[in-house]
């Protein structure tokens, strides 16, 4: 049974969330929180290697299920390695993302049935379900602006759809997802919070501070 907090970034390409969850990282260190990051794809050696496969731009023509299952495969190895590993211990897991991101990208994104993908998110995440997910919600030309992965060529993918107005049913692909991002914040509100990512870095991270420190001294009451 789950122990820990688990908490989770989501959104768009240039967002900020990476180098959010890294400065909550940092903080609750210093408060003296156990507390670890990881990110997807990628946090174990094996989801290291197929961070490569779907990020590389080579890889473009990439059948969407096996893009799906290729992000699968990863969050099998780092839930199992990683992430509930540390939640029993009772850390604090912070993810630069997570299964939202499927639900966003494949799903809304790329058209594929969003039941396939709740099947299959059940058989992958177990008990390792997040208690804050927080979206950094910008309008995608925005995102694409401050995007640092373009100093990175093997890692622009995503990007390089959108910039090349690649529509999926009639719409930009990076549209579909933040709305897909919108409707998670519609269905699941308790959970997932959106997060005005047109503030400054530093208002940013005030307010997820904020909810971050009430959920805190939440658990600290009940225990």
């Amino acid at each position: 049974m789950k122990k820990g907090l688990f908490i989770t970034f989501e959104g768009l390409e240039g967002c900020g969330k990476t180098t959010q969850a890294k400065m909550l990282h940092r903080y609750l260190i210093k408060q003296g929180f156990p507390a670890i990051f990881t990110k997807e794809p990628g946090g174990t050696k094996i989801g290291k290697k197929i961070r490569k496969i779907l990020l590389d731009q080579k890889n473009e023509g990439m059948d969407y299920t096996t893009e799906m299952l290729l992000f699968l495969a990863s969050r099998a190895e780092n839930v199992r390695e990683v992430i509930l590993p540390a939640l029993k211990d009772g850390k604090i897991v912070i993810s630069d993302r997570f299964y939202d991101s499927t639900m966003a990208y494949q799903g809304y994104g790329r058209g594929i049935d969003l039941k396939i993908i709740q099947y299959f998110t059940q058989l992958v995440v177990g008990d390792a379900i997040p208690d804050i997910t927080f979206f950094l919600d910008i309008q995608p030309e925005e995102g694409l602006k401050r995007s640092t992965m373009f100093s990175n060529y093997h890692e622009i993918r995503f990007e390089e759809e959108f910039i090349k107005k690649k529509k999926i049913k009639g719409r930009l692909f990076l549209d579909r997802v933040r709305e897909g991002y919108k409707r998670l914040v519609e269905k699941e509100g308790k959970r997932v919070i959106r997060i005005n990512a047109n503030q400054s870095r530093e208002k940013v991270f005030e307010d997820i501070l904020s909810i971050v420190k009430d959920k805190l001294d939440r658990n600290k009451n009940k225990s």
